[in-house]
């Protein structure tokens, strides 16, 4: 069952009376139609951190029985249930945003807005086209997305102070001296050489480590592995979340649980932990056995990151790359042309055959 119906903030353009949507780059919102621009209300507010000590003492309502949202669209009155935070209406295509913390869920604290427009996607793609390796000739025209939306992904970041009790073995190279005997012109000849080895002591210690926005998907509709390929984001550019940066965009809310992603973000932190251990311990060879961690300080936001998620069509097939609205980034699905793939194999075969042939003829 959803929600009572609500109407959503009505983005009437103030100059013809149309739409107007979130104009990327900029802290307006703007009219397709008539050019007339708004500035967004709020714009400049700090983003902030929340303790995650005080969240985890407040009983939340469980994701799977979160209602869906139910608009009325200001524009032409249709009513719409919708698991996402924000997208537009079928019927008219106004701008529907949801209220931020609706049906008990965490509220965005940021926003990254979109930077990359329409026409940037087009750029993006065409020269992420053009610099595929052993892809088809034809795939170099290709410029134009056969279908493209712009959505805002939910993000979880987490500060922390760590502090980790580590032991291990530090190795040490000493070199021994070996004898060893070759045939030279039919006589055998003795020789040394100084082999390597290594002598492990015990190591323990303690590193510390501070962690700021430790970046973790809070969606499940894309996988993780391809949104991490996004990255790197630059953070520091989020602004305190206003509803008005989703209008004309879709958004959609997050379906994992705080929880759930701090158990991402700590072993995330244990990677970069145990470098820190391996540093710490010195010597020529390092293992680590055992890290105990301590967490201290931990805070967490809800941040909504911008991609273009696009498909264009090639030789009858359609392909889905995704294209970072902030910095152009372009990853995803491409052909391969077996023809450049066989080439490339034969010219590598013959190259070796003409090392041997001259290796054999020098003897």
């Amino acid at each position: 069952m959803s929600d009572t119906a609500v109407s959503p903030p009505s983005y009437q353009c103030g100059g013809c009376g149309a739409r107007v949507e979130h104009a990327p780059g900029t802290t307006e919102l703007s009219c397709p139609y008539c050019g007339h621009r708004q500035q967004i209300a709020g714009a400049g507010r700090a983003v902030r951190e929340h303790s995650y000590d005080q969240l985890a003492a407040v009983p939340r309502q469980p994701l799977a029985s979160v209602a869906a949202h139910a608009f009325v669209c200001p524009g032409c009155g249709a009513h719409t249930e919708t698991d996402a935070l924000a997208q537009r209406c079928q019927f008219c295509a106004t701008p529907l945003v949801a209220e931020a913390a609706a049906g008990g869920l965490i509220a965005p604290e940021a926003v990254l807005p979109f930077a990359v427009d329409r026409a940037g996607v087009r750029t993006a793609l065409g020269k992420w086209c053009r610099s595929r390796w052993f892809a088809p000739n034809s795939l170099k025209k290709v410029s134009e997305a056969e279908t493209l939306k712009g959505t805002y992904l939910p993000h979880w970041t987490f500060d922390a102070r760590t502090v980790s009790d580590y032991q291990g073995q530090r190795g040490e190279y000493y070199y021994v001296t070996e004898t060893y005997t070759v045939m030279v012109d039919g006589k055998q000849e003795t020789r040394t050489r100084q082999v390597r080895h290594t002598r492990w002591h015990p190591a323990r210690g303690t590193v510390r480590r501070n962690f700021d926005d430790v970046l973790v998907p809070a969606t499940t509709h894309l996988p993780e592995k391809q949104l991490d390929q996004l990255t790197p984001w630059p953070l520091a550019e989020a602004v305190a979340y206003h509803g008005d940066y989703l209008a004309g965009y879709h958004a959609l809310r997050y379906d994992t649980e705080p929880e759930t992603g701090l158990a991402t973000a700590k072993a995330r932190m244990a990677s970069v932990i145990e470098q820190d251990c391996l540093s710490d311990i010195g010597g020529d060879q390092q293992r680590v056995s055992s890290v105990d961690t301590t967490y201290s300080g931990v805070t967490y936001k809800l941040l909504l990151l911008p991609v273009w998620i696009a498909a264009y069509l090639h030789a009858g097939r359609s392909y889905q790359v995704l294209v970072n609205a902030r910095t152009g980034e372009v990853i995803g699905e491409r052909p391969y042309s077996g023809a450049k793939i066989t080439a490339a194999v034969l010219g590598a075969l013959a190259l070796v055959a003409a090392f041997v042939v001259a290796y054999l003829l020098s003897r």
